[in-house]
């Protein structure tokens, strides 16, 4: 499998994490929006045709668990992709917010 290579780039109310792959064009990224003190959204997800099918939207999002764990934040997940992430891992809602209605077990 072909290393991924993520960053970080966050410029003051807004950012991104953002991931290459080694052998391939393009750059995909987690837009998220500083919220509120130990709060961001992450706001939505892109991954362009070259990078499909690498891992890397996935290692986005594991890297930004790791992170919030790391800096002490938590993560409300707008975005679709994201938000069905957290709901595959339960493990790691302590890295989440989320209204009662978004709980993995919700029946809303």
């Amino acid at each position: 499998m072909p290393a991924i290579t993520i960053g970080l780039d966050d410029r003051g109310r807004k950012g991104r994490y953002f991931a290459t792959v080694e052998g391939r064009e393009g750059e995909a990224y987690i837009a998220f929006t500083h919220r509120e003190e130990g709060v961001i959204s992450a706001d939505h997800t892109i991954a362009p045709d070259s990078l499909k099918g690498t891992g890397a939207a996935f290692a986005l999002v594991e890297h930004l668990v790791a992170d919030a764990r790391a800096r002490g934040f938590k993560v409300l997940p707008l975005c679709p992709y994201v938000r069905a992430q957290y709901r595959k891992h339960p493990e790691w809602a302590d890295a989440f917010t989320v209204p009662p209605e978004w709980e993995p077990d919700s029946t809303a």
